[in-house]
């Protein structure tokens, strides 16, 4: 099972040097760094320590995800954060349970013996809030739906449509509103009930740059995907 880790980078310099060693070569059989368009020497120091760098052309991960998929040759995708929230070690168990027959697997912030050490009440409130929607609204059992490190197969794009909803994505991106891609993955594994599992994983505080999540604004994007996915998507 040939896995693909994908990282997105904005500004994430003093990041990067500090996880990038930590990852193993022998996790993972690609690794693409896909860049919002860095300029503090992100994308040179990726490129100086052979990694692949796709920088993206419209904004926002999802976009890029969108532009750079092809790139992809793992049977699975690991999408993890190198801004110090994601963990480089619990990359090997996060493979492990996929190796069980899962469709995802989930790193939670919230399961038992896990805890985000990045959160403030907004966000804290912001993600169990909608994760709650989702679980009550989907029939879905997740301790957390919207964290970005998490392990899929990668035919889950195509069997999910997630390329496919370009009319809605991009009226939303002209309105400002940039549609995120995990909690839209956790809504559509719900509804289609594929098997989904969680392993418990802190979220370290972030160790260089600034947050680039806005959580009202976020709030706003995830009542429109819920939204879309309860009366547009089938």
């Amino acid at each position: 099972m040939k896995t693909t880790l994908i990282l997105p980078t904005l500004n994430e310099l003093g990041g990067m040097k500090e996880i990038m060693p930590k990852i193993k070569k022998e996790w993972y059989d690609q690794i693409i760094i896909v860049d919002g368009g860095s300029t503090d020497g992100t994308i040179e120091y990726a490129k100086e320590n052979g990694y692949a760098v796709y920088v993206q052309k419209g904004k926002g991960l999802r976009q890029g995800l969108r532009e750079m998929w092809g790139m992809v040759e793992g049977d699975i995708v690991i999408t993890f954060s190198p801004d110090g929230n994601s963990i480089p070690e619990l990359i090997p168990p996060l493979i492990e349970k996929m190796k069980e027959g899962y469709d995802m697997v989930i790193v939670s912030r919230y399961a038992k013996g896990a805890k985000s050490y990045d959160d403030d009440w907004v966000t804290r409130f912001g993600n169990w809030m909608f994760t709650t929607m989702i679980n009550m609204l989907f029939r879905a059992h997740y301790d957390d739906a919207l964290v970005i490190f998490r392990a899929y197969k990668t035919d889950l794009i195509r069997k999910l449509d997630m390329n496919k909803d370009a009319k809605f994505i991009e009226a939303a991106e002209k309105a400002g509103i940039l549609i995120g891609w995990e909690p839209q993955l956790s809504i559509r594994c719900a509804k289609r009930k594929l098997k989904v599992a969680e392993i418990p994983g802190d979220e370290p505080v972030r160790i260089y740059g600034t947050r680039k999540m806005r959580p009202f604004k976020s709030g706003s994007v995830m009542l429109a995907q819920i939204l879309y996915e309860i009366f547009v998507w089938r």
